[in-house]
């Protein structure tokens, strides 16, 4: 961790950050409770709830069919459907009828998830300020799988350019030529929205365009868009973004709130990190190691993941818990660690606050210990 510190405080390391749902819900509300956003699990019960007295058959139907129920999966597969089943019907309804109950999805989504940034001094706020407070040699590259625009918001309060593959100015439209050649200037953030975003569209084309409004209609898993390859394009050329990344010499992708249990972002890194033993892979986790599950089969097959839980790590395929030594190395020790362990032992980087503050704080002399009053609540499991 000082390691790091020192890494992430320079800007010469070409950094990604992968950023999941968890992020989101490990921030609160400017009253203080959590979460901000719900994440998968909590978004798909409130989601479905709106919509069961709607759409019940529809939905028991759907789950019962398919093995995982999160939203995003349920999402694909009625999208599916209304490409290929006409005026057929399944569970009661036509391929016209599940365009609806997509549409209905994709607009309750857009309520939950436009949320404004908590003022003053947000994580992603702390987030910003660290990516902006060095000359850097190469972008930061932010992958996320969240639809919100909370990123978004943090770059523009603070005037800091990024780009997000889109460009032009009355709908703006998706350019893969330029998300490939990465070729603007390092000051300019890349920010990936690997399963879509508020605001994005199908144009009367069928192209994906970005409208700059907090409306959701374009939000789905990319593999299941192969039947409209237009559509298709955005996120296929977003995926070969993270792989990319992972296959340059000399990377580092930091990942926070993100469980790795999507498949298609899952095998891209496992392909990338195997094929580049240059590139590593730090994934901070909020949950004890063993019910990290996705994670931990990642880091048992690649020494360059190393998987950071709250109760033990996993680095260079070797396991351990937490420990503090009984003499620190030197006299800073003691501060630096204080901003990633807890007073009882348990890593903290797991949550998105206590890791902003890490990373916002990596230039500063001091080192800064994470108030308890940044932790969200979490259950512990008694010790046997």
């Amino acid at each position: 961790m000082a390691a790091l510190r020192t890494i992430i405080a320079q800007g010469r390391k070409r950094i990604g950050l992968l950023v999941g749902a968890g992020a989101s819900a490990g921030m609160a509300k400017a009253d203080g409770s959590y979460p901000l956003i719900p994440a998968v699990a909590g978004l798909t019960d409130k989601v479905l709830g709106i919509l069961e007295p709607t759409y019940k058959a529809q939905i028991d139907g759907l789950k019962a069919e398919l093995a995982q129920h999160d939203i995003e999966t349920i999402l694909s597969r009625i999208r599916s459907l209304s490409k290929v089943i006409g005026t057929a019907k399944v569970h009661d309804l036509d391929g016209p009828g599940f365009a609806t109950f997509g549409e209905a999805i994709c607009a309750e989504i857009g309520k939950i998830v436009d949320v404004r940034l908590p003022m003053p001094g947000s994580a992603y706020a702390n987030l910003v300020n660290w990516i902006t407070g060095t000359s850097r040699d190469y972008p930061i590259e932010v992958f996320t799988t969240n639809y919100d625009l909370l990123f978004e918001e943090a770059f523009e309060s603070v005037r800091a350019p990024y780009f997000d593959g889109f460009t032009g100015g009355r709908e703006p439209f998706f350019d893969p030529v330029s998300v490939s050649r990465c070729d603007l200037p390092a000051r300019w953030t890349r920010l990936w929205k690997l399963h879509g975003s508020l605001g994005w569209r199908a144009s009367d084309k069928g192209e994906v365009i970005r409208t700059g409004q907090s409306s959701a209609s374009h939000l789905v898993f990319p593999e299941h868009l192969k039947y409209d390859q237009t559509q298709k394009a955005p996120y296929a050329a977003l995926l070969d973004r993270l792989r990319a990344f992972l296959l340059t010499p000399d990377t580092l992708l930091i990942s926070i709130g993100f469980s790795f249990a999507d498949a298609h972002i899952a095998a891209r890194l496992d392909e990338a990190l195997a094929a580049n033993p240059a590139a590593s892979v730090f994934a901070f986790q909020y949950k004890n190691l063993d019910e990290e599950h996705s994670a931990c089969d990642l880091a048992r097959r690649l020494p360059n993941f190393s998987l950071y839980a709250r109760d033990q790590a996993k680095v260079n395929g070797m396991r351990g818990p937490w420990k503090a030594p009984p003499d620190l190395p030197s006299k800073d020790w003691g501060p630096i660690r204080s901003t990633y362990l807890d007073i009882d032992g348990n890593f903290t980087l797991g949550g998105i606050e206590p890791f902003a503050r890490f990373f916002a704080a990596s230039k500063s002399i001091q080192a800064f210990s994470t108030p308890p009053t940044m932790l969200p609540p979490v259950a512990v499991p008694p010790a046997a």
